[in-house]
Parts: structure tokens; sequence; C-alpha cells
């Protein structure tokens, strides 16, 4: 099916999307908490493809020197499916650092199979997911669920593929690092 690049979240970002999850869950919608397996996390994915092809794992794993970067968690968005329900997230605030870090992923994952237009450098939408399948009657509950919040700073703090078929993640560590 896929395969993705994707960055993990600090202690203090991750807790605080976790609590989201916990908000949209007790409220009795959508909620990526839901989903319980242990590779379960909020993330931010930077590119995705079919299959990636071993002889690029060493570039992947350089990518790994450019971590951690700054992240801030901005408010909420709303994406359509063609199914006509949303995915709710919460934006993330580019700067310099990130946007080259996904335009290096993107140039990797360049011409694999399967890989998504929206995830191209200028094209990209960078944020972190809350929720998936929300009807158009349960956005407002969501914003009354959730409330008013104000921007959160952080890091992502780790590079990890995911592997859909195998349902497999691992962190990708720089080259020469022995852990």
């Amino acid at each position: 099916m896929t395969q993705s690049l994707e960055l993990l979240l600090d202690p203090e970002l991750d807790a605080l999307v976790r609590d989201q999850w916990d908000e949209l869950r007790a409220a009795g919608l959508p909620s990526q908490g839901n989903h319980s397996g242990p590779s379960n996390a909020p993330h931010i994915t930077l590119a995705v493809a079919q299959k990636v092809p071993d002889e690029i794992e060493d570039a992947l794993r350089a990518l790994a020197l450019q971590v951690p970067v700054s992240i801030r968690l901005g408010g909420l968005l709303w994406f359509g499916q063609r199914d006509g329900r949303q995915i709710l997230v919460r934006s993330v605030v580019v700067n310099p650092e990130l946007l080259a870090l996904q335009a290096e992923a993107a140039r990797l994952y360049a011409g694999l199979p399967g890989t998504d237009d929206l995830l191209t450098p200028g094209r990209w939408s960078p944020h972190v997911t809350l929720g998936r399948r929300f009807r158009p009657d349960q956005v407002g509950a969501a914003f009354q669920t959730l409330g008013y919040f104000s921007e959160s700073e952080g890091q992502a703090v780790a590079l990890r593929r995911w592997d859909s078929d195998a349902k497999h993640a691992w962190t990708l560590l720089p080259p020469g690092d022995p852990a």
C-alpha cells in the first residue's frame, strides 16, 4: 500500500495532541486516539510512496541529521475528502528548516510509484491529524469540543518510516549512529 516518511513530535507536543485526541473521543467524535496500535503517534508526513527502494535508505537516514527541527502547531483546519467527509487537523506553521527538510524528502521520493502530488514542495500543507471521517454535521461539535487554544511551539525530534503493508514503523538514525 504505502510507505511514509514522518516527523515525530517532542514529548510535550505529542502529549498536547493526544489530549486533543482524547477530548474528541470523549465527545463521541472521530479521533486518531481511537487507533490503539503502538505505531499510532502524532506526526507530520513528509513523503509517501508505494514502496521505497533500499538504494535510498542511506539518503533517508542522512535526513535524520537535520532533526530536531522547530515546530509550531497552529489552528484547526479541515481537509475535505471525495466521499464528503472531513479530516480535522492542527496546522503546522512552516519555517525555512522544515520546508528544506520536506523538499529534500520529496526529492528523494520523486519518481517512486505512489507518490502524492500534495506532498510536492509548494503544495505541501504540513499538519498533524486529529481525526478522520467527520461528517459535515460534526464540524461544529469538534470546534466546541476543542475550544480555543493558542499556538504551541516545540520540536520534531525523530524521523521515522511507516510501512502500512507490514504494519511496521521504525526510527531512522543518522549514518554511523550505533543506537
